[in-house]
């Protein structure tokens, strides 16, 4: 496959991301993407390339947006972390306490912290939810609050794909001031303020036009560009029992495929309906990783993201991935054989396909990931690793 024109800026010293991503297309199916890094507030890559069509009649344009799924769920922690922040919120007190009807079938000393890191057994819903049921907050809250935990909240931790968000919407909305829900805050105090084109909910003015169409990788694309099969994932929902079939498939929100509908976009899914570009990622990341001071959060609880060591006695096995994960405060954590930054204090999130954000405290670093062809690797999609180990090369 041919290399494409490479569009936008780097800056001296940081060759290697820009002929890494050259590589992407040449070596790894890249269809269309793009990749950002941020010095705190100072751009040092923005590039784009390719089509934002899998046939290659659509340019990959400086706006492009495209759904980043799961790289969602960082920008929705960073909203936790702002109302914690502002201390109407603390990660350690029981969900309960905001939101009273969370109590319900033993989930009463569940914490927003084991809630945000995966551990509170809530990763699938027993009653099925369709989007148009996401919409109505009020029904969602009594369905989200009747659940039963799959397992005994805080001893192990699986991948809540889909629910997290919404358990995280409902618990914003009953402590934000203004009863705002967490796609508007979102908007309000973290994407205008730093000028990003980055929504949780697309809004109707937005042209679906410019969000690129995803494609999924099939047939012989699969032996030329994957290495790091889910089979383990996939037997599940094939069979459809286990953790990974309830995390994965309730709520029905569509194939991922199809995600490049204003029917899914245009609903507030904090966990996963998040559609943006890598620049709005690296430049959120490279404001936390540097303090710049743009985000609602005090220094002190950018330390606190920031945390070396947050290991727990919550085994590192994931009950959904069949991977060992380490999150803290909504954000997972370089470990183990998914390592990512120049050190442990690096945190993001990535999101299905491939798509990754995250911030660098040791460098001061942010970065951003987005791309059209959606890969299969549970965590580490080589053509963002690719892109990650160049930057370390990079004299920064």
């Amino acid at each position: 496959m041919s290399e494409p024109t490479i569009h936008g800026e780097v800056a001296p010293g940081f060759g290697p991301v820009a002929d890494a991503f050259r590589r992407n297309f040449s070596r790894h199916g890249e269809i269309g993407a793009a990749v950002a890094v941020f010095a705190g507030d100072r751009p040092v890559v923005d590039l784009w390339a390719g089509h934002r069509d899998r046939r290659r009649t659509q340019p990959w344009e400086q706006d492009t947006i495209v759904p980043v799924f799961s790289s969602t769920k960082g920008m929705a922690a960073f909203v936790v972390a702002a109302a914690v922040s502002k201390g109407v919120l603390d990660y350690e007190k029981p969900v309960a306490d905001y939101w009273p009807e969370f109590a319900a079938h033993g989930k009463g000393a569940i914490t927003v912290r084991q809630l945000i890191d995966h551990q509170a057994g809530l990763s699938g819903l027993d009653t099925v939810v369709k989007l148009p049921q996401i919409a109505d907050l009020d029904g969602l809250a009594k369905i989200l609050a009747a659940q039963k935990p799959a397992w005994q909240p805080g001893t192990r931790h699986g991948y809540h794909a889909i629910t997290l968000g919404l358990y995280q919407g409902e618990l914003v909305r009953r402590v934000d001031p203004r009863g705002r829900t967490l796609g508007r805050i979102f908007a309000e105090d973290i994407a205008k303020p730093l000028g990003l084109d980055f929504f949780i909910g697309l809004p109707a003015e937005e042209p679906i036009e410019r969000v690129a169409v995803l494609s999924a990788t099939k047939g012989l694309d699969i032996l030329r560009y994957e290495r790091d099969l889910p089979l383990r994932i996939g037997a599940e929902i094939f069979l459809e029992r286990g953790h990974s079939h309830a995390a994965l498939t309730n709520p029905r929100c569509g194939a991922p495929a199809r995600a490049t509908r204003r029917e899914f976009l245009g609903v507030e899914l904090p966990g996963h309906g998040g559609v943006g570009n890598a620049r709005s990622l690296a430049k959120v990341y490279g404001a936390a990783a540097a303090r710049t001071g743009a985000l609602p959060i005090a220094d002190d609880l950018l330390e606190r993201l920031a945390a070396a060591d947050t290991a727990d006695d919550v085994p590192a096995a994931d009950l959904v991935l069949h991977t060992k994960s380490r999150y803290h405060l909504g954000f997972r954590k370089s470990r183990g054989s998914f390592r990512f930054g120049s050190d442990k204090r690096a945190y993001g999130t990535t999101g299905l396909g491939g798509s990754f954000g995250f911030a660098d405290p040791g460098t001061g670093l942010g970065f951003g990931y987005s791309m059209n062809r959606l890969g299969m690797a549970v965590l580490d999609d080589v053509r963002s690793r690719t892109l990650r180990e160049a930057l370390l090369r990079c004299k920064v």
